[in-house]
């Protein structure tokens, strides 16, 4: 984060013109195993499994505090900051895929299950399981994260990866709507 909101980098920025930027996922994500059996790693993000932290892998030595001294630096020069948030699916992928969190703890109220098979997961995101936003508390875990962001961490807006698989029977679009924070802020799906 440092690095990025390094004075001539936002000095260039703000010469190009640039009024806000995008950061492409920072939620903690892991690597895929078959990535990393090839001595390859995941330099994307879109493999989220931790909704409230940015990766460990851009700290740096101020941690959270570098990230939102990254906002402050983009806000101070007239720049807004938009995360790409990926809540339609989660790193641990498909029924073969490692358990990590939200499979041990509530399976089949965290995922989206085949109704004829629920050992089997729908898989609207394409990479190997849903995330059941239709569900009340997986509902809330993501609005709680949306606001978090918005408020400690002080970004403008988000952009949904998979906005279609994520609202797919879902409140989501709505509770967005009624949320006095999140409906002024950026929404890009």
């Amino acid at each position: 984060y440092a690095g990025l909101a390094y004075p001539s980098v936002i000095e260039y920025l703000r010469k190009l013109g640039v009024t806000a930027i995008e950061l492409m996922p920072i939620h903690q994500f892991v690597n895929d195993s078959f990535l990393q059996e090839k001595g390859l790693s995941n330099y994307w993000g879109y493999n989220t499994i931790g909704f409230f932290s940015p990766a460990s892998r851009y700290y740096g030595p101020k941690g959270l505090i570098g990230f939102r001294d990254m906002v402050r630096a983009f806000h101070d020069a007239g720049i807004e900051v938009i995360l790409d948030v990926v809540f339609n699916h989660t790193a641990e992928t498909d029924e073969f895929g490692p358990t990590l969190s939200f499979r041990g703890i509530d399976n089949a109220s965290y995922y989206v299950l085949k109704q004829d098979n629920p050992d089997l997961y729908e898989n609207y995101s394409g990479c190997g399981n849903t995330f059941n936003v239709a569900h009340p508390r997986v509902l809330q875990l993501v609005m709680d994260s949306l606001r978090y962001w918005v408020e400690e961490m002080h970004v403008d807006g988000f952009r949904f990866d998979l906005a279609a698989s994520l609202t797919r029977d879902s409140a989501f679009l709505a509770a967005i709507a009624q949320d006095p924070l999140l409906s002024r802020v950026k929404l890009i799906a």
